[in-house]
C-alpha cells in the first residue's frame, strides 16, 4: 500500500513546538454535507479542528500538510466490534469477549478485559480506525450479553474512551437454546428483567430472578442513560423491539437487523438506528432469510440512521477491522446507498448511535482532529491511510503485519535463510 512518504516527510520537518496544524489542497468529506469541500483548507489547534475552508490560507507558523487533492475524512468509527478483546480467537487465555458460566449476565462488562497493546488495535488505528464500540459476545445470564465501551484508539494505553456505554442483548436462534430453546424465552426474561429494574425495591424479594449486580446494570438503560442494543435479525424479533423500545421508554439500537429493510418506514419513525452487516446477502440461518445487499440503501432511504459492522463470521469483529469496515461500505454503494451515505455509515452514523458526535464523525469546528488522508478511493479496498492524525498529530501506521511484510517481502535476500540465498 502506498504511504506517500513525501508527505511524512514534510510534516517531519515541521518545528515540533507548533500546536496548529493545516492540511492543505484536500478533498474534504466533512460529512456535514453531501458533496465535498474540493481545494479544502483544513485548520486545527490544539487537536480540535477550527475550520474547513475552499482555498484558505494555512496560518503562519502552522504544521502544514499538503494532500495534494487526495480525500481526507473524518477517522473511521466501528460501530461493533471486539478489538481489544480477542487476539487469536483459538487461544483462550487471548480471548475475553464472552463467558459461557457463573453469576454475570447484564452485569458482564468488558471494559476490565480491553488489552490496549493488541497487535489488532494497532492495526484498526494504522486503518484509519479512530473510535470503536467493543461489545461482548456472550454472557452466562442469556439472553444478555453484558454491557459494552466506547474506545478512542490514541497510541497508548489511556483507550477507554466511555465505560459502560450500552447494555447489549441477543434474541434468536443463535442463542434461544440458552434458554431453554425459544425466542418466546428470551422475550420474556428480557420483559421480566426491566420490570425488576423498574421497580426496584418495590418488588418482593422472593419474585426476583435477577441478582443485585445484573439488576444494578440494567437501571441506566431504565433510565434513558444508556441505550439497549438488540441484535436481532428476524422482522418478528425487529417488530417486538420497536415494541420494546415504546412500552418500556427506553432507547433502542439494532444489531444485525438482516430484515430491518422490511420495517424501514417503522423504525425511522421510532428514531432506532440500526447497525447492519452491509455484505450479508445469503442468509446464515433461518432468522435470515430476508438478507438483501440493498438492505443499507433501503434503510438510508426510508431515514433510518445507518452505522456498518463486518463480522466476516466473526473473524472480522476483531481482524481487519477498519480494511473490512470500507470494503463493506463499499458494497453497500455498489448496491443503491449513495456515495456520501456510505462515508457517513462509517464515520458519522457510529457518533450518532452512541452519542459521541460532538467529538467525532465529521469535520466540524470544534471536532476532534482525528482525520484520514487517504491514498485513492476510501471506499476501494486497495487504497489505505497515507496519513492517520489523532487530535492533529501523526501516529504511526507501522504494525506487526507491515514489518512482517518487510521483513520477509520478495526480492530482499536477507530475509531467507542461508541455503536459500
Amino acid at each position: 500500500m502506498k504511504r506517500f512518504a513525501l508527505l511524512l516527510a514534510a510534516l517531519a520537518a515541521q518545528p515540533a513546538s507548533a500546536e496548529t496544524v493545516a492540511i492543505v489542497h484536500a478533498r474534504a468529506w466533512t460529512m456535514t454535507a453531501d458533496a465535498p469541500v474540493e481545494n479544502a483548507t483544513i485548520i486545527a489547534r490544539d487537536g480540535r479542528i477550527v475550520s474547513v475552508v475552499a482555498g484558505g490560507a494555512a496560518p503562519a507558523g502552522a504544521k502544514v500538510i499538503d494532500a495534494a487533492g487526495r480525500p481526507v475524512t473524518p477517522g473511521l468509527f466501528k460501530a461493533a466490534t471486539q478489538i481489544g478483546l480477542t487476539e487469536v480467537t483459538a487461544a483462550r487465555e487471548t480471548n475475553d469477549q464472552a463467558v459461557a458460566t457463573g453469576p454475570l449476565g447484564a452485569a458482564f462488562d468488558v471494559e476490565y478485559s480491553v488489552n490496549p497493546n493488541s497487535t489488532l488495535v494497532a492495526q484498526a488505528r494504522a486503518d484509519g480506525v479512530v473510535e470503536a464500540m467493543v461489545y461482548p459476545g456472550g454472557s452466562a445470564g442469556a439472553p444478555f450479553s453484558g454491557r459494552g465501551a466506547l474506545l478512542h484508539l490514541v497510541e497508548g494505553e489511556d483507550i477507554l474512551d466511555r465505560p459502560q456505554a450500552a447494555l447489549f442483548v441477543a434474541v434468536g436462534t443463535a442463542t434461544s437454546g440458552k434458554v431453554g430453546g425459544s425466542r418466546a424465552a428470551q422475550w420474556s426474561l428480557l420483559r421480566n428483567a426491566l420490570d425488576e429494574a423498574r421497580l426496584g425495591a418495590a418488588l418482593d424479594p422472593r419474585e426476583r430472578l435477577l441478582n443485585r449486580l445484573d439488576r444494578a446494570s440494567i437501571t441506566p438503560v431504565i433510565e434513558r442513560r444508556v441505550p439497549l442494543v438488540i441484535s436481532a435479525d428476524r422482522e418478528s424479533d425487529i417488530r417486538q423491539a420497536i415494541g420494546l423500545a415504546k412500552e418500556y421508554n427506553i432507547r433502542i439500537v439494532i444489531l444485525g437487523g438482516a430484515e430491518a429493510w422490511r420495517v424501514a418506514p417503522l423504525l425511522a419513525a421510532r428514531r432506532i438506528p440500526v447497525i447492519v452487516d452491509p455484505m450479508l446477502n445469503l442468509p446464515l440461518n433461518f432468522d435470515q432469510l430476508g438478507s438483501r445487499l440493498d438492505n443499507a440503501a433501503l434503510l438510508a432511504k426510508a431515514g433510518v440512521t445507518v452505522a456498518f459492522t463486518v463480522p466476516g463470521f466473526g473473524i472480522h469483529l476483531s481482524y481487519n477491522a477498519g480494511s473490512a469496515l470500507r470494503e463493506g461500505a463499499g458494497i453497500a454503494v455498489a448496491n443503491g446507498l449513495p456515495y456520501a451515505d456510505g462515508l457517513r455509515a462509517i464515520t458519522l452514523g457510529g457518533a450518532q448511535i452512541w452519542g459521541d458526535e460532538d467529538h467525532h464523525g465529521s469535520i466540524a469546528a470544534g471536532k476532534l482532529a482525528d482525520l484520514v488522508i487517504w491514498d485513492g478511493d476510501p471506499l476501494e479496498p486497495a487504497s489505505g491511510p497515507a496519513i492517520v492524525l489523532l487530535g492533529g498529530k501523526p501516529v504511526s501506521l507501522v504494525t506487526r503485519q507491515t514489518e512482517l511484510r518487510d521483513r520477509y517481502r520478495p526480492g530482499r535476500d536477507d530475509a531467507l535463510p542461508p541455503a536459500y540465498r
